[in-house]
This record gives structure tokens, sequence and C-alpha cells, in this order.
């Protein structure tokens, strides 16, 4: 029963040295400026629809080009 209890403090002892480790190395970071954050999400859109748009014009090229063959030969 007396290790029970030991371990429960032992646990809670570490629970709260994680939470102030936690909080030291929030303190830390360096945020970003709203600026930043909004030039960077528009950067990461556009490279998204740029990248989605180039996938959708090869998957098209593609089923073209497999209708083709099919047609062709079947």
């Amino acid at each position: 029963m007396a290790e029970e209890k030991n371990v429960k403090k032992e646990k809670e002892k570490d629970r709260g040295r994680w939470f102030r480790e936690m909080k030291s190395e929030l303190k830390k970071v360096v945020w970003p400026a709203p600026e930043k954050v909004a030039k960077n999400t528009g950067t990461v859109f556009l490279y998204s629809l740029t990248f989605g748009a180039f996938i959708w014009v090869f998957d098209g090229v593609a089923a073209l080009f497999i209708k083709t063959l099919l047609d062709f030969f079947g």
C-alpha cells in the first residue's frame, strides 16, 4: 500500500516537472508576426493549387492516353 502511494507521488512529481519544463520551453518560442503567417499561408495555398492543377492535368492526359491505347488495341 505504501509503495502505491510512493508511485502515485512520483507520477505527480513527474507530471508537475513536465508542465514546468513545457512552460519554460514555450517561453523560448519566437512566434512569427501575423504578416509572415499570412504570407506563408498564401504561399502554401498557391503551391497547393499549382500542384493540384498539375496532377489534374497529368491525370487527364494519362486517362486520354490509356483510352486511346484501349481503343486502338481493343
